[in-house]
């Protein structure tokens, strides 16, 4: 007897999807179709829902009671006059739609783990089989058969929250059991416009801010007109906000002596200092150098000059895997040695900026006062400390290196050294293969005196637009001229600035403002000397029987020269 077959596509169905049931008959041509629904005796009749065309059952705007088992069978009138039934075929309407989200189980060290999952409670493991969209705590170990065999369980995690930190990732997944689908996502509200519309099953939230949070649903669409699935039941995104670290310096040097020491301190604003270990980051020309602590404090012992640089610190969480904010930038500055070695030899730099464009010359001058032999340029840079200007990095003529041809690679730090081992001032030095660099002073500068800041673009001063111009990050003035001046500066100013031109952004430089206390020392100690002197006079009197007329004479002499020398002091009180 001729066989016939049933195709059903798609399947399973969801409700409001239409559905399409195919008899194929492999020979003969001219048959009819007859249909069946859950028993081989029971006639699908058609209705405005299902419609017989041809060789196929069209069941529209699908239903839960469309669910259940389908049979074919063709009839005609000549010879053979049927087929046998067809085997029959499952049809689910299915109105679930899971939103899940992926749980992975990490060991950072080794390899071979397998990993043991557990749910509430270590007496509850799941297995392969369990649906992991129940909700609940969940937590993982790994196990190997060498050693060590064990990892230590991981923190709990809730299956229907997800507790996340701005800037952190997150991927939710929608499963459907068929192809062909759309998926659209929605936030709180699922009679909402969707956040996202994809392609695929999953969507990944990606630098989330505390706006991201919320209640997500999923649903998925398929056809024309699209036919859509009920939604997943909700996940919960809770983003909160990453935690601030703030770095310190104790003492608060942040110039410091060769043979000096300074303690960083790095502190985050959330928990205790136990929950977390630390990274400490500090800037050479690629980049950070990085290096890990378990404690916050982090002493730095100054041995040479390539101690200098900018430091942060971040707070990685000991118990998951949440990390704080980088903290603020703390320069350090390493000075060779103090007043009494460096009295006798300095460095100077042509052109006088501490920045400049790669491909151009730049000299350093090393000035010699008396007596200073056998001097030498010492550099520190990306490759370590070098001495030499001739022939590792520049040519020298005199006391000047010059450098012919600039390149990024010359960026560093820079001193001198004299044969009796006496050391300048240090320098850094910034060379852009970019087109803008900012000029600031090389030098301090003091509390009270101006400050003027050039923006300079590499063929150019930069006063075609407007100049950004930018301290710590933050933007505090526009110009047209592409210079600003700080008129009268403050210990407030000192900070890393940069500037921007035509969307450019120059590298940082760091300026610092030094403080100066007025104290006439002198001054004061001749004054206080002149009191001493003026009391045991008038003592001293008294004691040989001088007439009281001499010691009101000497305590008005006092009081006249007391009112005198503070006069005199409040007038000519200069800062050092």
């Amino acid at each position: 007897m001729t066989k016939a077959s049933l195709l059903v596509k798609p399947n399973p169905v969801y409700p409001g999807e239409t559905v399409t049931l195919t008899c194929s008959v492999g020979s003969y041509i001219d048959w009819r179709y007859n249909w069946y629904k859950d028993s081989n005796d029971t006639v699908v009749s058609q209705s405005d829902r299902h419609t017989v065309t041809g060789d196929t059952l069209t069941i529209s705007r699908a239903a839960e009671s469309d669910q259940g088992l389908y049979w074919c069978q063709g009839e005609r009138d000549s010879r053979p006059k049927s087929t046998s039934i067809s085997q029959p075929v499952s049809i689910t309407v299915n109105g679930e739609l899971l939103l899940c989200v992926v749980l992975t189980c990490s060991v950072g060290s080794d390899s071979d783990w397998r990993y043991k999952w557990y749910k509430d409670s270590y007496d509850n493991v799941v297995s392969q089989s369990s649906q992991l969209s129940q909700t609940g705590l969940y937590r993982c170990e790994g196990m190997r058969t060498e050693r060590p065999q064990r990892s230590q369980p991981s923190n709990d995690l809730s299956i229907n929250q997800k507790d996340i930190l701005t800037g952190d990732s997150v991927t939710l997944t929608c499963t459907v059991e068929s192809s062909g689908w759309r998926f659209y996502w929605y936030r709180n509200r699922q009679d909402s416009e969707p956040v996202a519309t994809t392609s695929g099953s999953s969507y990944t939230l990606s630098q989330d801010s505390v706006s991201d949070g919320g209640q997500y649903r999923c649903r998925a669409g398929r056809g024309d007109p699209v036919y859509y699935t009920q939604y997943s039941e909700p996940v919960h995104i809770q983003v909160t906000g990453r935690p601030a670290a703030v770095l310190t310096l104790q003492p608060n040097w942040t110039q410091i002596f060769m043979g000096e020491s300074v303690t960083m301190i790095c502190n985050i604003q959330e928990g205790d200092v136990t929950d977390w270990k630390y990274v400490w980051s500090k800037t050479n020309n690629n980049g950070y150098n990085d290096f890990y602590s378990m404690e916050n404090e982090h002493q730095i012992n100054a041995t040479d000059l390539s101690v200098s640089g900018v430091y942060i610190c971040q707070g990685r969480n000991r118990h998951n895997q949440h990390y704080s904010m980088w903290s603020n930038r703390v320069r350090l500055t390493v000075t060779a040695s103090g007043e009494s070695n460096t009295s006798s030899v300095s460095v100077r730099i042509s052109p006088n900026r501490n920045q400049h464009f790669t491909s151009k010359s730049l000299s350093l001058i090393c000035d010699l006062k008396g007596n200073s032999p056998g001097w030498r340029l010492m550099r520190y840079t990306e490759t370590g400390v070098e001495s030499g200007c001739s022939p590792n990095w520049g040519s020298i003529t005199g006391s000047t290196c010059t450098i012919t041809s600039t390149d990024t690679g010359d960026s560093g730090v820079y001193w001198c050294e004299s044969g009796s081992g006496q050391y300048s001032n240090a320098v850094n030095i910034t060379v852009s293969d970019g087109d803008v660099i900012l000029e600031s002073p090389t030098h301090l500068v003091t509390e009270g005196d101006s400050l003027t800041l050039l923006c300079k673009c590499r063929n150019q001063r930069c006063t075609n637009s407007k100049v950004d111009f930018y301290r710590d990050g933050v933007l505090i003035r526009q110009e047209t001229t592409g210079e600003m001046t700080i008129s009268a500066v403050m210990k407030s100013d000192e900070g890393f600035y940069k500037c921007k031109s035509d969307e450019i952004e120059s590298p940082e430089s760091w300026v610092t403002v030094r403080v100066l206390v007025g104290v006439v020392v002198r001054l004061v100690f001749a004054g206080v000397l002149l009191m001493i002197i003026l009391v045991l006079l008038c003592r001293h009197k008294i004691r040989k029987g001088e007439t009281f007329t001499i010691a009101i004479f000497m305590r008005q002499l006092f009081k006249t020269e007391m009112t005198c020398m503070l006069q005199f002091i409040q007038l000519n009180f200069v800062p050092l």
